[in-house]
């Protein structure tokens, strides 16, 4: 674990694999730092994406945070490993009829552009992977 710039980075060796015209996130909010870092550790440590970060609360003088699980848009392997390791640590959220929300994939390239909120369209979601009713992969 290194911890920059306000965030806990969590790496796997294999980070080199992530190519910035590619790279993405999964992403989720939380308020516990603790649990925030001990999942990313488990992320890192049973291989389910390249790397992943969390919000250092402290530094960013914050009471909620986001966790990062970066993987490649066009690796659907590694895009499968995250969103099972989500759902199996409940970190998706359900509606009230008890689907899955439809959350999306963010690409760097979003990011760097700004597209926050209502500027954000995702180009990858939940459902391209999952049937949102029952969560099994498509």
């Amino acid at each position: 674990m290194i911890q920059k710039f306000g965030w806990y980075w969590y790496l796997s060796g294999n980070e080199d694999k992530l190519r910035e015209d590619k790279c993405g996130k999964w992403m989720y909010f939380f308020t516990d730092q603790d649990i925030a870092q001990e999942l990313c550790q488990k992320a890192i440590d049973n291989k389910i994406c390249y790397e992943c970060k969390c919000t250092d609360m402290e530094v960013a003088n914050t009471d909620s945070g986001v966790i990062c699980f970066y993987v490649n848009g066009d690796d659907t392997e590694n895009h499968k490993r995250v969103i099972r390791f989500m759902m199996e640590n409940n970190l998706i959220r359900k509606t009230k009829k008890g689907t899955y929300y439809n959350i999306s994939f963010k690409f760097d390239e979003q990011t760097s552009c700004r597209e926050y909120g209502a500027d954000f369209e995702g180009r990858l979601k939940l459902g391209d992977f999952i049937d949102l009713q029952t969560g099994e992969f498509k």
